[in-house]
């Protein structure tokens, strides 16, 4: 297979890779470049798993081709917390309690932070429709939708 220049900041650092044609993001991060937070899960895009924010944008990696990613912008979850900090979403998933095996955590991470960038101030129906895209088998979603608005609250009350 033919190999592709890709050339993207990932997580805020440029990053400059030849990839095989048709390979999918997933795969190129985890593989390629070390970035194992999205994870793999259904590899159908219907679980969420693999979520990231290319561009601002929430896109599934597994169903993304790499070479489709040149020159854009794409966030993973290892790339939330900055300096040792945890980002605010992060900080209430812990706190709240809504990761327990934590395999869908990233692309619930992933999907909220795209929520909260578009509306700080989100309703518990915004929320839901936000994580309706991700599967999780373990929490019942409400102490993720609770962390979600937790999350949403304290950014209101940094900017007050």
């Amino acid at each position: 297979m033919a190999k592709v220049p890709v050339q993207f900041t990932l997580n805020g650092e440029d990053k400059a890779e030849f990839v095989e044609s048709g390979v999918t993001l997933l795969k190129a991060l985890r593989e390629k470049i070390g970035d194992t937070s999205p994870k793999g899960g259904c590899q159908q895009g219907t679980c969420g798993a693999c979520s990231v924010l290319i561009d601002g944008e929430l896109r599934l990696s597994c169903l993304t081709l790499a070479e489709t990613c040149d020159g854009a912008s794409i966030v993973t979850t290892a790339g939330l917390a900055e300096g040792g900090v945890m980002h605010p979403l992060q900080r209430a998933f812990l706190d709240g309690f809504a990761t327990q095996c934590g395999f869908c955590t990233p692309g619930m991470l992933m999907a909220a932070k795209a929520l909260l960038d578009r509306n700080p101030d989100p309703t518990r129906d915004d929320v839901v429709e936000a994580i309706s895209g991700n599967i999780c088998r373990c929490t019942g979603y409400e102490p993720i939708i609770q962390a979600v608005l937790s999350a949403a609250r304290a950014n209101s009350h940094q900017v007050a």
